[in-house]
């Protein structure tokens, strides 16, 4: 994925400008500060602040042996026992412990109370180990479509709605989730709400059911909400666009989720006479339509 350069007022304001151009969260991009902004004279802006953006690649991790897994995670351990722990004072012979009469008892009850909560080896060694398995083996495409096609059945089902699912590979490390089917409209909700919580969802239980899952990029769509979404909107913005040149006002669509908005600019730059800028914070971030010749206001 190329670079994309965008400035604005702050470094968090040219980021927001360059997730609008690459229509992806800020979790799905990086980012490199070019040069942070710069105030003169009685506050105001001597220089803006610039930076570089890309949607995160996705480089399969190195395979890590099985074996050397195994040995991080038994942290330390040799021959397969387990290490000496050390004894705390409570539970130690010494230390005050023949000490049975209330001061004593203040005394550990104190200590226990300081003591940090400590996180069972266990649960400790689980969590170590599904953080080395996506350096093992890297689920492939169609794994992590499947994994991802079996919870969506599973949620709509839970739905209790008739639906079919099938993947669609868009790209070589990019697939969609597609469910077909009739009165979806509760796994699409208002404005494609529900569907993106949908996404959402299924992209963090499938990277956990195929960890090296998250190399790959996972979409979801509902009886092709998202294609007529996405027709709608060029329709709409050209319609903006034309009032936008008939009036010479700016006016502001919207708010929108950084796909959208992507559209939206898309569509708007691609007509002659007419820019766009966003403005506001997520969630009620918006794409404005100005005509070209008042770049100064």
């Amino acid at each position: 994925m190329e670079w994309v350069e965008t400035t604005g007022r702050s470094v968090e304001e040219a980021k927001d400008a360059a997730l609008d151009q690459l229509g992806v969260d800020e979790a799905d991009a990086e980012f490199e500060v070019v040069a942070d902004a710069r105030s003169g004279l009685f506050g105001r802006l001597r220089q803006e602040a610039r930076v570089r953006a890309r949607v995160r690649p996705t480089t399969p991790p190195p395979k890590v042996d099985r074996r050397e897994r195994r040995k991080r995670a038994g942290g330390g351990r040799e021959g397969g026992k387990e290490p000496e722990r050390e004894k705390s004072p409570a539970s130690s012979g010494g230390g005050g412990g023949g000490g049975g009469g209330r001061g004593g008892g203040r005394g550990s009850s104190t200590a226990a109370r300081r003591a940090p909560a400590r996180v069972p080896e266990e649960a400790a060694v689980s969590a170590e180990d599904r953080d080395l398995d996506e350096g093992v083996e890297p689920a492939s495409v169609a794994e992590v479509g499947q994994a991802a096609s079996d919870f969506v059945r599973g949620l709509v089902d839970a739905f209790g709605v008739e639906g079919s699912t099938s993947v669609a590979e868009l790209a070589e490390d990019t697939i969609e989730v597609r469910v077909e089917g009739s009165d979806l409209g509760l796994l699409v909700g208002p404005k494609g709400a529900t569907l993106s919580a949908v996404q959402e969802l299924t992209r963090t239980v499938t990277s956990r059911v195929e960890p090296g899952g998250r190399n790959v990029r996972l979409h979801v769509d509902v009886a092709g909400y998202r294609a007529r979404r996405r027709e709608a909107l060029e329709r709409f913005t050209g319609q903006v666009a034309e009032s936008v040149k008939e009036t010479g006002r700016s006016t502001a669509m919207e708010p929108m989720n950084a796909a959208d908005r992507k559209v939206v600019h898309d569509t708007a730059n691609a007509i002659d006479g007419i820019r766009t800028s966003s403005e506001g914070e997520e969630p009620r971030r918006r794409v404005v339509l100005h005509v070209e010749d008042d770049a100064g206001a």
